[in-house]
């Protein structure tokens, strides 16, 4: 009798107890190992609640603005602009905020008799200048000139732009009383009508003008 001894069966030694790293148990283990590691990595993120993030800078300070020739007394943050703290503060609504990116002249005031956008102009920036809004030109007993010429000359549809056209119109002929039909258009280019009455505007402007000479409205 041979006593040669036959070789080892690889599905048997898969299967029994000695063999500690088999191939399904590797697997197995690797498995496991990776669920384990996932759960533990990402849903602390995902349950992590949020951190509220904390407002930092100052608060309101007291300014005073000369507004239509008065002293108004107000507290804004350094932030505020003029177009901003006119509407919601002062209950000046006038100038109207549309593109806030100084560009179509729906806010425009006149400070110190010049025509400026005041979503560009921070309130605590004009102390001591003179501003002059569209409720400071006109009352409800009389327009101003400029006010009745855009009426009489239908300058306006949606009326959103129109405040601003007046103010920038008034302020124009302050400087050029006696301006041409071509140094009107040059001179409004700031301000935008989506409505497209251009034409109704500049002619509007050019029949102030002739009343304003006549002395009928400062």
């Amino acid at each position: 009798m041979s006593s040669r001894k036959e070789p080892d069966n690889p599905q048997q030694d898969e299967a029994t107890p000695k063999n500690k790293f088999s191939r399904r148990g590797f697997l197995s283990s690797v498995g496991i190992t990776s669920g384990a590691l996932t759960t533990g990595l990402l849903e602390p993120e995902a349950e992590a609640a949020p951190v509220a993030a904390k407002v930092v800078g100052p608060g309101e300070v007291p300014i005073t603005l000369q507004i239509n020739g008065k002293p108004v007394k107000i507290s804004v943050e350094p932030r505020a602009t003029l177009c901003d703290t006119l509407r919601n503060r002062l209950e000046l609504t006038a100038a109207k905020r549309v593109c806030d990116r100084g560009t179509c002249g729906a806010c425009s005031v006149i400070v110190d008799g010049k025509a400026m956008y005041s979503c560009t102009l921070l309130a605590i920036d004009l102390q001591g200048r003179q501003i002059t809004t569209l409720e400071g030109i006109s009352t409800e007993k009389k327009l101003h000139a400029v006010s009745k010429a855009f009426v009489n000359n239908d300058a306006q549809q949606c009326g959103y732009c129109t405040p601003g056209f007046v103010i920038a119109s008034k302020a124009f002929l302050d400087r050029n009383p006696n301006p041409t039909f071509e140094e009107v258009k040059h001179g409004l280019g700031g301000n935008l009508c989506r409505c497209g009455t251009y034409v109704g505007i500049r002619k509007a402007v050019l029949e102030a003008a002739k009343e304003l000479k006549g002395g009928s409205n400062a």
